[in-house]
């Protein structure tokens, strides 16, 4: 799996990566930047992933990007973003 550090956080769902790799997490349905939950979806996976060494599966590509399954260490980030994602308040939406 290749491994890089995460230099941006593009939004709730795409990350970029210091060797200018973009990965969209597979499988994870976060609001658009804009619109309701855009912004909080954004702090959550940057909560997890911003300036850290994560490696990713590379599943398939969509619109340019790669699309696949990111760990941070032994945590999957995927899994761990549908999960906040279902858990962020509705005000925040």
């Amino acid at each position: 799996m290749p491994r890089c550090k995460v230099q941006k956080v593009i939004d709730g769902a795409t990350i970029a990566l210091e060797d200018g790799t973009k990965v969209r997490l597979a499988s994870v349905e976060a609001p658009k930047l804009g619109r309701k939950g855009g912004a909080a979806a954004k702090r959550e996976l940057e909560k997890l992933v911003l300036n850290k060494t994560i490696t990713y599966l590379h599943e398939g590509r969509s619109y340019g990007e790669i699309v696949g399954t990111v760990r941070a260490g032994p945590k999957n980030i995927n899994r761990e973003m549908i999960k906040r994602l279902k858990d962020l308040p509705m005000r925040s939406l």
